[in-house]
């Protein structure tokens, strides 16, 4: 068992490090080349970070665990909520009262019930998948058009960054993402066949912690520096990107069957977990250290339950 927590391991820290290193040489080279900051953010940035889980969730199809795959896009968007705002609001209250994160926040809730419609099929299918992209396609123009005018610092930008660096950071990345999800979900399915649990169930805890880390670190450093609408941002952009496009396009290599248990549980833990953000995007509560420590005490719960 050593040796396939290791692999899991060790492909975690090979996605993160090779998802950080194909955002900057992708980023930097699409500012060389003249392309605008915010197409840059909207689309290199939000792809670029959303890379580890992909190759993920890619490789689980595959590699015939769909479950897995599944499970991860599912599990980190229970997670983000509940533990990637419950750890940093431990730390220091966010102040999100002057955050304005409403018309995400809606595109989110309908990517999720969007989602979750097509998950009582019982089988995401490759068409499924195409309306996923459409949808994601059209809240980034959406974007774009209503957010051009504003002033745009793109997440991994190095202006004067020589050619060869960014050169070796798109090598790095490229290499290092499928070597990693390769690593990773070897190491989940076999560790989930020693147990005897689903690789689904695998996918909702151990890989869905395991690729939420970049979001928990990136949340973590924006509530000591009372960044909270970058720490609340970060969230709702990372579930919706995983509902639409990760789910987008691991359907279109391979069908996803819904387990019975997703239908009865899982999926309405992620649609509650979603609905805990009201209060703070609607309502102007600050996420203090009382909400941290219920949001953590909750996915922790959930964490138990789903192994049990």
């Amino acid at each position: 068992m050593i040796v396939e927590f290791l692999m899991v391991a060790v492909g975690l820290l090979i996605l993160i490090f090779a998802g950080d290193a194909l955002v900057k040489g992708a980023v930097n080279l699409a500012l060389r080349l003249g392309i605008p900051a915010l197409v840059v953010s909207l689309t290199v940035v939000a792809f670029g970070t959303s890379a580890p889980e992909l190759l993920v969730s890619v490789q689980a199809i595959l590699d015939g665990a769909p479950g897995l795959a599944l499970g991860n896009v599912v599990g980190s968007n229970t997670a983000n909520v509940l533990l990637v705002l419950g750890i940093p609001a431990i730390i220091a209250t966010m102040h999100v009262a002057s955050c304005d994160t409403r018309r995400d926040f809606l595109y989110m809730l309908a990517a999720t019930l969007l989602f979750i419609g097509f998950s009582l099929t019982g089988n995401l299918v490759w068409w499924h998948g195409v309306i996923l992209l459409i949808v994601l396609a059209g809240i980034l123009l959406a974007t774009f058009f209503s957010s051009r005018a504003e002033d745009i610092e793109v997440e991994g930008a190095e202006p004067g960054l020589p050619g060869w660096k960014i050169t070796a950071y798109l090598i790095l990345g490229l290499i290092g993402l499928p070597l990693g999800a390769n690593l990773l979900v070897e190491g989940a399915t076999l560790i989930a066949r020693e147990f005897g649990v689903s690789e689904t169930v695998i996918g909702l805890t151990l890989v869905a912690i395991g690729t939420s880390l970049p979001e928990l670190a990136t949340t973590v450093m924006a509530a000591l520096r009372r960044h909270a609408d970058v720490a609340l941002g970060n969230v709702i952009g990372s579930n919706l990107f995983n509902l639409l496009g990760i789910i987008g396009v691991a359907v279109l290599i391979g069908p996803i069957p819904v387990e019975t248990s997703f239908l009865k549980s899982d999926l309405w833990v992620m649609l509650a977990a979603t609905m805990l953000l009201v209060p703070f995007v609607f309502f102007g509560r600050n996420i203090t250290r009382t909400w941290g420590v219920a949001l953590t005490g909750l996915y922790l719960s959930y964490l138990v339950w789903a192994l049990t």
